[in-house]
């Protein structure tokens, strides 16, 4: 009995979606990726949210890039992305947590004050490891994503540096193996081309952030 089609619905530039094509392709699953225009579509698709990425396994939808990249751990045959030991697959949703809730949530805000702060504790987690799941990318790796291919894009884009190589230097260094990874490469979005979109998006996604922040 053949396995059901495996296919994501994301849009070009979204380090969302790309957790979601980098939890796949280091799992060795095959998809198909569907590409939208989010400013003159919305994926009907997604089932509560309306948002891409979605992952669609047959005739289920998956939404929200961490639940999908637990549903492909799951769900399928190859390397963990998670941890065997329930300790350690709890502290990888902690600070997969962290990460989305404080680097990409209040560093957002307030990162001259905070996010040199918040950067350093991801700083420590890397201590004597190559990725933060070990010597191999796994969940955690996937869920700071954007810090690794995006990093470099969005600082030259904003003129704002998050990662310094005196203060970060392991960051620095995960971003490099992370972005190099032989088992990524099928989904490292082209850097000139990731370029080319966040300056012709700048003010789109400033306008949408200082929307997000009034209705706060």
């Amino acid at each position: 009995m053949s396995s059901p089609p495996v296919k994501l619905i994301g849009f070009f530039g979204s380090p969302y979606a790309f957790r979601a094509q980098a939890a796949l392709c280091l799992k060795g699953v095959p998809y198909e990726l569907l590409l939208e225009d989010l400013a003159t579509s919305c994926s009907s698709s997604t089932p509560v949210h309306k948002k891409v990425p979605v992952l669609l396994h047959g005739d289920r939808a998956i939404s929200e890039s961490l639940v999908i990249t637990e549903y492909i751990d799951e769900a399928f045959d190859g390397p963990p992305l998670l941890p065997t030991d329930p300790y350690d697959r709890a502290m990888a949703r902690f600070w997969a947590d962290f990460i989305e809730n404080k680097v990409e949530g209040e560093a957002r805000e307030r990162f001259e004050k905070e996010g040199l702060e918040l950067l350093s504790l991801l700083e420590a987690q890397l201590k004597g490891k190559k990725f933060f799941g070990g010597d191999r990318p796994g969940y955690l790796d996937i869920a700071a994503s954007m810090l690794g291919p995006w990093r470099s894009v969005v600082e030259e884009v904003t003129g704002v540096t998050v990662a310094k190589e005196d203060e970060h230097p392991a960051l620095c260094q995960w971003a490099r193996d992370y972005s190099s990874h032989e088992a990524l490469k099928p989904c490292i979005p082209d850097r000139d081309k990731l370029l080319a979109y966040f300056t012709e998006n700048l003010e789109r996604y400033k306008t949408a952030v200082n929307t997000m922040l009034q209705q706060q």
